[in-house]
């Protein structure tokens, strides 16, 4: 009889996992392995080959000896002594585009292992929706103090290109380019895609959808400093008026 059994009871001690759970890794019944651990039964070829690999530990260690707590922490890393501390959160990991990887990010957005390999933040949002950060790299979204300057990070969900025309006129998006990446607020004018900027002296970018690889609606943003968030009443007017025009125009 092997110590199959009971090297699978202590590895399931180590990970504080239970019988259900240590069984459904493995596409096993929880009996079966009740089975195993009590010397009933011997494991398959496969399953034996699936749990050895999984927890990277040699199939003769796993059945020819008992393996002792420090064994078993030499054979893999994550294979630590956990207590039970209740159910576990997992935060969205975010890949981060910076100043340094910008133009490689542009030419590889489309490869998942490259996109893989970006420095990442954690945070607690939506793990379903797909998410990239950028780092402002201008002054383009500045004005009279306020805005976003240069190491300030936006985080963007992803738009589907066939969804743009959904975006509100004004929503504020960064979009890769085949050349670039444009950090501005969208409006749709006859079919043209407008990037206009908060900076009164910087021009509006107009693209086609054929210009573009990826849209990124801005959900969050973390300022490297504190914003100023007071606002003059001449301001507000000034915003209000600028606003205006744009509905204006776009009618």
């Amino acid at each position: 009889m092997s110590y199959f059994g009971k090297n699978i009871r202590k590895i399931r001690s180590l990970k504080s996992l239970s019988q259900q759970a240590f069984a459904e890794l493995f596409d096993l019944k929880r009996g079966t392995l009740g089975a195993y651990e009590e010397g009933r039964s011997e494991p398959k070829l496969e399953t034996l080959i699936k749990i050895a690999n999984y927890f990277s530990i040699p199939i003769d260690d796993l059945l020819t000896s008992e393996l002792t707590v420090n064994n078993l922490l030499k054979f893999k890393g994550n294979l630590t002594i956990e207590q039970n501390i209740g159910e576990q959160e997992y935060f969205t990991k975010v890949p981060c585009i910076t100043t340094l990887n910008l133009n490689d990010y542009v030419k590889y957005a489309d490869k998942e292992s490259f996109v893989q390999e970006l420095p990442y933040l954690t945070l607690p949002i939506n793990l379903d929706k797909k998410f990239r950060a950028f780092t402002v790299q201008n002054l383009e979204m500045s004005k009279n103090d306020l805005g976003m300057f240069p190491k300030d990070i936006v985080i963007g969900e992803l738009t589907p290109l066939e969804v743009h025309s959904k975006l509100n006129n004004g929503t504020l998006v960064f979009i890769v380019t085949q050349d670039d990446i444009i950090l501005r607020r969208l409006f749709i004018s006859s079919g043209a895609i407008v990037l206009r900027a908060d900076h009164k002296n910087v021009e509006d970018i107009v693209l086609t959808l054929k210009d573009i690889k990826e849209i990124w609606r801005v959900r969050y943003v973390f300022y490297h400093r504190i914003p100023e968030t007071n606002f003059s009443l001449e301001e507000k007017l000034e915003q209000l008026e600028k606003d205006f025009d744009i509905l204006k125009n776009n009618k």
